[in-house]
């Protein structure tokens, strides 16, 4: 028997609709590159602490080799259990699926039997593929347990889709949000308007995944026409890589977002992040280095104790760690270094 959303708590529930932070976790490894439950844990009670809404984990940030090596559900079990055992308040878990639907199919039985409210469902595997057959995939892991919609940047491997296929696909009953992270107004657009047009609105909730517009999403009303009816929508909040570093500032910019009508300085904002993510993702270099550079920060600031990656061939690229150096001085307000150092003894004890 499958998850419903509608099985979930309803502070849960409430969480997700009123919009949070919901940071992608990156993968705590070893100098031998195996797996470290301590700094895992860390890390979870680093993004309960700083206010995140939610954790997302087995996702790209996660890096995807997990599966190849046999971590994916002790990955998952350790950020449960790490939830389980420090949150006081609400947190969405949220589990990373990906491949074709047999593979989909079991890590979804593997994060619902672990208590994961959603599964973020990865189209990547279906490039090529008819939409009407990445829809029948979805409403067949749809019946595992709810899902979070994935628009992803085709130059990284996403899927390219209409919007008439983000109309379908919300229509699935357990379908309960979707992160928008084409990189790019026009797709961005489309997954809004098969939103309005499928009347599903007040079921789903809109969390940006654009690291390259990350403000302006969430300040921004889009008003899309449903015939000669006028539907108003705005991201809820984000489920973000670029947020699994500097936490406890993306609450506060995620609130600011919130209470503050446009202004110079939410638009100064939009771009000083960009910026930084510019740095942490590796822009200059298609993104090559964007989980190593999101170690790098982490690192810095004590939580992991190197960027390690499972593949030995990610690693930072020529010039990054200076980018990094630059935004971490043009911006220090935008950090949490403080914050962090405060308690990382505390996040690090057993």
């Amino acid at each position: 028997m499958g998850l419903h959303w509608s099985d979930w708590p309803e502070d849960v529930l409430n969480t997700l609709r009123a919009g949070c932070v919901i940071p992608a976790s990156p993968l705590a490894l070893t100098a031998e590159r195996e797996f470290n439950p301590q700094r895992q844990t860390a890390l979870a009670r680093y993004y309960i602490d700083a206010g995140a809404g939610g954790i997302a984990i087995g996702v790209h940030t996660t890096q995807f080799e997990i599966r190849d090596v046999g971590l994916y559900e002790p990955v998952l079990t350790t950020a449960a259990e790490a939830i389980e055992s420090w949150a006081k308040n609400p947190i969405i878990r949220v589990a990373g699926l990906v491949g074709k639907t047999e593979q989909a199919k079991s890590e979804a039985e593997i994060a619902r039997g672990l208590g994961y409210h959603a599964g973020l469902l990865s189209l990547a595997a279906f490039k090529g593929a008819g939409e009407a057959d990445i829809i029948a995939h979805c409403q067949a892991i749809a019946e595992e347990m709810p899902l979070i919609g994935f628009y992803l940047q085709p130059s990284v491997g996403g899927v390219l889709l209409s919007a008439d296929f983000w109309r379908r696909f919300v229509e699935i009953d357990n379908v309960v949000a979707i992160k928008m992270a084409p990189f790019n107004r026009y797709h961005t657009l489309d997954v809004l308007r098969g939103v309005a047009l499928a009347k599903a609105e007040d079921r789903i909730s809109l969390y940006t995944g654009n690291d390259d517009n990350i403000v302006m999403d969430l300040i921004t009303p889009y008003e899309i026409m449903r015939g000669d009816e006028k539907v108003t929508l705005r991201f809820a909040g984000g489920l973000l890589g670029h947020w699994s570093v500097w936490v406890k500032g993306a609450v506060e910019i995620l609130q600011q977002c919130k209470e503050e009508s446009l202004s110079d300085e939410l638009l100064v904002l939009n771009g000083q992040v960009t910026d930084c993510n510019a740095a942490f993702f590796d822009v200059a270099n298609n993104f090559k280095g964007c989980i190593a550079g999101v170690h790098e920060v982490l690192r810095r600031q004590g939580l992991l104790e190197g960027i390690w990656c499972l593949n030995e061939k990610e690693t930072l690229s020529p010039g990054q760690l200076e980018e990094i150096d630059r935004v971490y001085q043009d911006y220090p307000e935008l950090n949490d270094d403080e914050f962090v150092a405060e308690n990382l003894d505390r996040w690090l004890s057993a």
